[in-house]
């Protein structure tokens, strides 16, 4: 389990400006499920909610703490999910994916799952020092390992601070397989240490790409790369030499839904080599989130697109049951089903993962704390 950071302040009291933040992906700080109080705003004459909706409007810098981690790989306890560990550098992601699933982990850090969670990123600094450690130990065994599953490993800061780049050295020394799931061009500077492992069948790469309309992304996700800069990083990938997939996901009916043949064409014709798709999930913060940012932003069809979630959801706007939340339940997930598969033949695509090379594994040197005596 992770140390909590001593630096993160208590959530400020919820803003619900009229209109969207620009370059963020959700217009308020929405207060998280654990909060002891609840607020509401009062208009007491003196034209204070215009006041603050104006405040709102002011770009929100991002700030990052930085955590010491007691832990840095998780085992993953999920029966319907194909990896074993995972290792998350970063808390919260700037990229501000307006339908995340991980938002509602910043709630346990008694941050908003709105703002917060896009602004206020938490950086695990020790994060490479606590894989080496964990590799070290005689009890661990290799298994599958995903890079980024509940943040972006290759977010904007990571530029600035290379953690990423420093796990990728511990795997590249051990030879530990690894995936990585990402919106980012960022990878392509980690190709010196990415393409030789893929030479021997320990890296894949999944791009993740929602649309190729530019102005929908810059809603939907509004500080990850643009489209066509992602087609581009899959075609840099595949030309070293390293397995790269798409992850259509999530799938919004009525949002990017249509659009799903023409990803898989664009990215099968940049090189990817395999591809899925995921229906979105709205678990606690996400929905509300989510629905407030379909009425700002598509007013004319925000119920449709939720009646039409409901119908892959049982009923519900959400449903976290193991075997159905990735793949929807009725009729309209089947029929996305069968499109991504009829798309993934047509197109020549793999829809399953490629299998996990383990033997060549093996482990870090220790690294000695007691300097030489002569």
């Amino acid at each position: 389990m992770s140390q909590t950071p001593t630096r993160i302040a208590a959530a400020q009291p919820a803003l619900v400006p009229v209109e969207s933040i620009k370059g963020r992906g959700t217009a308020t700080a929405m207060p998280h499920r654990f909060e002891a109080q609840q607020r509401e705003q009062y208009d007491d004459g003196w034209g204070s909610l215009d006041q603050n909706a104006a405040e709102e409007q002011v770009p929100v810098a991002t700030q990052i703490m930085e955590e010491h981690a007691r832990a840095i790989v998780t085992s993953n306890q999920s029966p319907d999910i194909s990896f074993d560990y995972s290792i998350n550098p970063y808390r919260g992601c700037e990229q501000g994916c307006i339908y995340c699933f991980a938002r509602p982990t910043h709630s346990y850090l008694n941050l908003s799952p709105g703002l917060d969670f896009e602004t206020r990123i938490v950086a695990k600094v020790n994060a490479a020092e606590r894989l080496r450690e964990t590799l070290a130990s005689p009890r661990y065994e290799p298994r599958s390992l995903v890079l980024g599953t509940a943040t972006d490993a290759y977010q904007p800061i990571e530029r600035k601070l290379g953690i990423t780049r420093r796990i990728i050295e511990v795997l590249h020394e051990t030879s530990h397989p690894f995936s990585v799931v990402t919106k980012s061009s960022g990878i392509e500077r980690d190709l010196d240490l990415i393409a030789p492992m893929a030479a021997q069948g320990l890296v894949s790469v999944y791009l993740s790409i929602t649309t190729l309309d530019n102005d929908l992304a810059r809603i939907l996700e509004p500080r990850a790369a643009a489209p066509a800069r992602r087609l581009r990083t899959i075609q840099a990938l595949a030309e070293a030499g390293v397995p790269v997939g798409v992850s259509v996901s999530p799938i919004i009916p009525f949002i990017n839904e249509p659009e799903l043949e023409r990803i898989l064409e664009a990215a099968a014709a940049a090189g990817a080599s395999s591809a899925f798709s995921i229906p979105v999930r709205l678990p606690w913060e996400v929905n509300p989130l989510f629905q407030d940012w379909l009425h700002r932003h598509f007013p004319d069809r925000a119920e449709r697109v939720m009646a039409r979630i409901r119908d892959m959801r049982g009923g519900k706007d959400n449903d976290a049951r193991f075997g159905t939340r990735f793949t929807g339940e009725g009729i309209w997930a089947e029929l996305l089903q069968a499109r991504l598969r009829r798309a993934v033949m047509k197109l020549g695509l793999r829809n399953e993962r490629r299998p996990v090379q383990l033997a060549v594994f093996r482990k870090p040197q220790k690294t000695s704390t007691q300097g030489s005596l002569f």
